[in-house]
């Protein structure tokens, strides 16, 4: 079994015999070079750990302490050249957290990569709610009280199920550690929708 360091410092079990390894994107890039999409698709999940990451270490750093602090006032957004960083933040310190951040993860740190409030417990909850609630309904006798009692009993089992399955679906699917990642600038910029962020930059290296 894999061995890793957490995100609070101490050694814990990378589950499955499962370890990243540096060149592994970069390596399928260029074995399915010809696939449109495959590079953004590589960079957004890499970028989304690295988001990941910034959010923990400024955690930490506001709250004075060397273990996991997820300070709920930060908020991110991640593109394939980038991440955009909402609350109140030094640009300076964003800085050094974005640098430490990349350091870190790229040594061993992998749990840094998931965060609780990442969007994808989220698609998961709603997803685990939907198919425990269809093979329900399906299941259940078509009495209304059983048919709420059981789509209660599906919201109840999804509500505990997601934070472990979502946490697995971000650590195998929409993170991967950033390799690859290089910081190229951080500037005030604005999302898609106006709103004013940081705009954490990056570029793809092989």
């Amino acid at each position: 079994m894999t061995t890793t360091a957490s995100a609070s410092g101490h050694t814990g079990q990378f589950p499955f015999d499962f370890a990243p390894q540096r060149t592994q994107d970069a390596d399928l890039l260029r074995q399915l070079n010809f696939v449109p999409g495959l590079k953004e698709i590589l960079a957004l999940r890499q970028v989304h750990a690295l988001e990941h990451a910034t959010v923990w270490v400024l955690g930490q750093s506001i709250g004075a302490t060397t273990a996991r602090t997820d300070n709920e006032l930060l908020g991110g957004m991640s593109t394939d050249q980038g991440f955009y960083l909402y609350g109140h933040v030094n640009i300076a310190q964003l800085r050094q957290a974005v640098r430490e951040a990349l350091q870190r993860i790229g040594s061993g740190e992998w749990d840094l990569a998931v965060h609780p409030r990442c969007g994808t417990n989220l698609s998961v909850a709603m997803l685990l709610t939907a198919g425990l609630a269809v093979g329900i309904n399906l299941a259940l006798p078509r009495g209304p009280i059983l048919q709420l009692l059981g789509l209660g009993a599906a919201a109840a089992a999804a509500a505990q199920l997601a934070p472990d399955v979502g946490s697995l679906a971000q650590r195998y699917v929409t993170t991967a550690i950033p390799f690859n990642l290089s910081v190229v600038d951080i500037t005030v910029s604005h999302d898609f929708w106006g709103r004013e962020a940081h705009f954490v930059r990056v570029r793809w290296v092989e």
